[in-house]
């Protein structure tokens, strides 16, 4: 497939993410993406095009694991609303400014920089799912960042650059198990030793979390980012003409009146969904790993297995669903809400972030369109041919990136590459262990930075601010990470 459409493979995911930027339509982006992939496979007939646009996107809902990430980001939904309305929002905001005000007193001025530091500490320690930590770090602290004048561009790329490079990092969750399963079918006998090996070369994911205190601390902004926060202290949260992914009914719910804001009605959800998430893991993936540990292995092994083999997905859904159903029961108990008006504000909030769930099916459908055309097989096929030993992670690393940032995913990169650089490297004399990190590397930079990232779109969604700018500020900040990995594949892989 890729041999014979060339070129015209590529077509689709830059056409969708270069329309993206310039008029930020997303939605009519992508559609138009996916709708000129679906006209090449078609021969350019664009009326088959458009019917296999339609059953493309109705596809979407056949594989079970896209239905149940698109229902937990409608249910999330409900979690913001009724952390709003019982006042939780209000009581977290005052507890952490009391702290504030007594370390203000301490230390003058430093407020701003330690609640950044806060978000970004927190966004790292809930490595358990990237998207477990990009809802929590800006649910939690969106508040507090609007309260402060820090700009909602900046609460998302803090809580974009520690969730996957945090997950990375420290493998103990689905990444980690996904990773074991395609270094195992390339024949490494050991594929967490070879895994943990090689994350010593991943330059990117210890870059851009290393940037995040960077900028904190020194309080250098550059780029539109610059722009974002001038605008922030002066008490506006979005730009004009900013589109919100999460929609305005969701960020304005005032808490009901005659209850007392306690910060409990806020952490709570968001603690047990956090916990809920690897012992869900472990749960589904337990058969899998009794037949791959068997009788013989410790139980450590076994819950290390369990939680790698376990499904992602289901380990989200319900673990929002068991937080909404506790929170419900909850603000019962506390006489807050009766059962009728909790299920009208779950509801509620599943309506307001109907345009993210639109967005998430959008962006399944262009990931699997890629799949179709091949279009990560062509741009590595493309500069297999005219690689050097030396030059082997260099450009395993950028031709990642570009895969990644034109597809939107990481893992899907990630299984594309991975048997690609694995051979190309033996075969050509190349650190392995370095060619794997780069994979692993580029196709976090690539998912960081692409607009049609499910990541990306969430880290929106929690900072409540309009997708775009969250791409455009952010870039110059992955752009500088990714500038320096690529620069040390270049010098190690030529000594």
């Amino acid at each position: 497939m890729a041999e014979q459409l060339g070129f015209l493979t590529l077509l689709p995911p830059v056409i969708a993410i270069i329309l993206a930027i310039l008029t930020r339509q997303v939605f009519i982006s992508l559609l138009a993406g996916i709708f000129l992939g679906y006209v090449i496979l078609a021969g350019g007939n664009p009326w088959i095009g458009f019917l296999d646009t339609l059953q493309g996107l109705v596809d979407v809902f056949a594989d079970a694991g896209n239905t149940r990430t698109i229902m937990f980001c409608a249910l999330v939904g409900a979690l913001i609303v009724f952390m709003q309305r019982s006042g939780g929002v209000n009581g977290f905001i005052a507890s952490i400014d009391r702290r504030l005000r007594t370390y203000e007193q301490q230390r003058s001025g430093s407020s701003r920089t330690v609640v950044q530091l806060l978000a970004w500490i927190t966004g790292f320690l809930v490595f358990v799912e990237s998207s477990i930590s990009v809802l929590t770090v800006g649910t939690l602290y969106r508040p507090i960042f609007d309260k402060l004048g820090i700009s909602r561009e900046k609460l998302a790329y803090i809580a974009d650059s520690s969730s996957a490079p945090s997950s990375i990092l420290i493998p103990f969750n689905g990444w980690g198990a996904f990773i074991m399963t395609l270094l195992a079918a390339e024949g490494f006998a050991n594929p967490f030793g070879t895994m943990l090996r090689a994350l010593g070369y991943n330059f990117y994911a210890f870059a851009a979390l290393a940037l995040v205190p960077v900028v904190i601390l020194t309080g250098v902004e550059w780029g539109p980012m610059k722009h974002a926060e001038r605008r922030a202290r002066a008490g506006k949260y979005l730009n004009d003409g900013a589109q919100p992914v999460v929609d305005e009914s969701l960020t304005s719910v005032e808490a009901k009146e005659g209850v007392t804001p306690r910060a409990f009605n806020m952490v709570v959800p968001i603690v047990i969904m956090v916990i809920c998430m690897p012992f869900m893991l472990a749960y589904t993936g337990w058969a899998d790993a009794r037949e791959i540990v068997g009788t013989g292995g410790g139980a450590g092994a076994m819950i290390f297995q369990a939680i790698g083999s376990g499904s992602g997905s289901t380990a989200v859904l319900t673990a929002v669903t068991i937080s909404i159903l506790v929170s419900i029961a909850s603000y019962k108990v506390q006489g807050i809400f009766g059962i009728r008006e909790s299920v009208d504000l779950v509801l509620k909030g599943i309506a307001g972030l109907i345009p993210l769930a639109l967005l998430m099916l959008l962006a399944f459908a262009i990931g699997a369109l890629c799949k179709q055309l091949e279009t990560g097989i062509y741009v590595s096929e493309l500069a297999r041919g005219w690689l050097s030993p030396g030059l082997v992670p260099f450009l395993v690393f950028v031709v990642t990136c570009f895969i990644a940032f034109s597809t939107g995913t990481s893992w899907g990169t990630f299984a594309i590459m991975i048997p690609i650089a694995v051979p190309m490297a033996r075969e050509m004399d190349a650190n392995v262990l370095m060619a794997i990190a780069a994979v692993l590397g580029g196709g976090v930079f690539g998912d960081h930075c692409s607009p049609i990232s499910d990541t990306t779109i969430l880290s929106s969604l929690a900072s409540a601010t309009d997708h775009i700018d969250h791409v455009k500020t952010q870039l110059p900040y992955a752009g500088l990470a990714g500038g320096v990995a690529a620069g040390l594949y270049l010098i190690l892989g030529l000594l």
